[in-house]
């Protein structure tokens, strides 16, 4: 009987290790400090109950850190940190729930906690005020301004941050990160320098971002506007005169309104339009006047160390080494 149930024992052992390999979680096991016997213990009192607790990803948070996991971050600080951040990314499909746990932090002396709805860096903000949903001011939830009444931000894209300044050793505080499904994604920054991805903008009136923070090669494979259909694959110098059509844009920050224009497209075609861009940041971005139906696919990937090198002068392909 001993055997059956230590068998029995294992094999749920075996199943929860198979399932967190499937799902990406097998770094929620290894980075929580439970032997076997303790884990065959928590499943054998309450497995349904036990197994969604023990498979959240719980770590410290650092004064500089990415996540781009679901679970709870803890900030506990040993010396003043008066400049933090930590920047949370998603999938291009997902939105991102911050929500505080647990905050003990000096907000009369000086401490802080925000969240934001995009990133920051080097004062630039992604999305940039002209392709995000909401007036700037109302992107930014001050924790010791709002208190209890905002304990949480969901973001409006597949990225978010959260800004932090404490004076105290020991001030702390705990929060969780949870994603959810967008259906209709707009303002995406790639995980990987690597993928394939379709923009779709369904009659509605806003621009909409794929960052590709990398030099890359892409490649543009359908272009479709809604209003126009079977014409030739070109470039207009008046694309943006009529309201609906897509930039190729590349620079060294992330605010889309500060990159530099590669080239416009405003007439649908089928077919590839291949691009090599030795951009630090490599943008397709969307202009929708909400008439239309708009949808744009493309595929990408990272430039080798002998493209990078062998980029020609005066052309499209060495656009931000002469920028």
């Amino acid at each position: 009987m001993r055997v059956m149930e230590r068998t029995f024992r294992e094999q749920l052992f075996f199943l929860l290790l198979c399932l967190s390999v499937l799902k990406g979680d097998c770094r929620y096991i290894e980075n929580n400090d439970i032997s076997k016997d303790e884990l065959f213990s928590l499943l054998s009192s309450d497995l349904r109950r036990e197994i969604p607790e023990l498979l959240m990803y719980r770590r410290p948070l650092r004064c500089l850190d990415m996540v781009a996991v679901e679970g709870q971050f803890t900030f506990t600080a040993e010396t003043p940190q008066l400049s933090c951040a930590a920047f949370f990314m998603a999938e291009p499909n997902e939105l991102i729930t911050v929500e505080f746990d647990s905050v003990d932090v000096d907000c009369s002396g000086g401490d802080f906690i925000t969240m934001f709805d995009g990133w920051v860096m080097k004062g630039e903000k992604f999305p940039s005020s002209q392709d995000h949903p909401l007036p700037l001011h109302e992107r930014y939830v001050n924790y010791c301004d709002s208190g209890a009444a905002r304990k949480s931000m969901r973001s409006s894209q597949n990225v978010a941050m959260v800004f932090f300044r404490v004076h105290g050793a020991g001030s702390s505080f705990a929060l969780t990160v949870i994603k959810h499904v967008n259906p209709f994604p707009c303002n995406v920054i790639s995980q990987s320098p690597e993928g394939s991805y379709t923009m779709v903008t369904p009659q509605q009136h806003r621009n909409c971002s794929f960052s590709i923070i990398y030099p890359v090669a892409i490649d543009i494979s359908e272009f479709s506007l809604g209003h126009h259909s079977n014409f030739p694959k070109r470039s207009l110098p008046g694309c943006v005169e009529s309201g609906d059509y897509v930039q190729l844009l590349g620079g060294s920050g992330i605010d889309t309104s500060k990159l530099l224009p590669i080239t416009d497209l405003c007439i649908s075609f089928t077919g590839p339009t291949h691009m090599k861009i030795g951009c630090d940041n490599t943008v397709v971005r969307m202009v929708s006047s909400g008439r239309f139906v708009s949808r744009v696919s493309f595929s990408y990937r990272p430039l080798d160390s002998q493209e990078l090198q062998t980029i020609k002068l005066n052309n499209v392909e060495d656009f931000c080494f002469n920028n």
